[in-house]
């Protein structure tokens, strides 16, 4: 399988500067995971949009897959609790 690119938002990488350590880490790990296999087991896809969404303890990844350009493209990164605003 070829790798996927992976393109952070402007938006999305505010959000990340603004993360704890403890996170950031963790977030920026599973982000780089998303090249290799970009539906991992635990991705869920959102109802009537064509993003996904991970987990990562209290935060959640909201990207979107482009198939025809291999890319990979992180929209938000938000506490559970904000990012379905």
């Amino acid at each position: 399988m070829a790798k996927y690119k992976i393109v952070i938002k402007k938006s999305a990488a505010k959000e990340i500067k603004k993360l704890p350590t403890y996170y950031l880490n963790k977030i920026l790990l599973k982000i780089g995971e998303l090249s290799e296999n970009p539906r991992p087991v635990e991705a869920v896809k959102l109802t009537n949009e064509e993003k996904y969404r991970i987990r990562v303890d209290v935060y959640r990844i909201l990207y979107e897959i482009k198939e025809n350009i291999h890319t990979i493209i992180v929209v938000k990164v938000r506490h559970r609790k904000d990012v379905y605003n």
